[in-house]
């Protein structure tokens, strides 16, 4: 009880703790501006991309693995890579576009 009149009597004396309020928050406002904001928007294009995939897309897994969608399903998409092969993947686990020139290039 001794420590807290202490620390309360303390702060009355440096401005009630405004300055260190103030300082907390600009604290909070920079990491929601720098870290925060800017990992929401990505994730939100990410989400918007994957679900606007069609039947044909090239795409890169989260593996690194190259293919062009053939066959589209509700959680996930069977792809073809190279040499006809063909995965079965979820549609979480697709990372990005692929390449213009990968499939149909390399079989000609």
């Amino acid at each position: 009880m001794n420590y807290l009149t202490v620390l309360l009597m303390q702060q009355n004396e440096e401005g009630s703790g405004y300055h260190s309020l103030i300082f907390l928050l600009l604290i909070i406002v920079v990491f929601y501006m720098f870290f925060i904001r800017p990992q929401m928007k990505k994730s939100k294009e990410l989400r918007k991309y994957r679900e606007n995939l069609k039947k044909g897309d090239r795409v890169i897994t989260i593996g690194g693995i190259h293919g062009k969608i053939v066959e589209m399903q509700d959680k996930s998409v069977t792809i073809e890579v190279e040499g006809q092969n063909r995965l079965k993947i979820e549609k979480s686990a697709i990372a990005m576009d692929g390449p213009s020139e990968t499939l149909d290039n390399q079989r000609q």
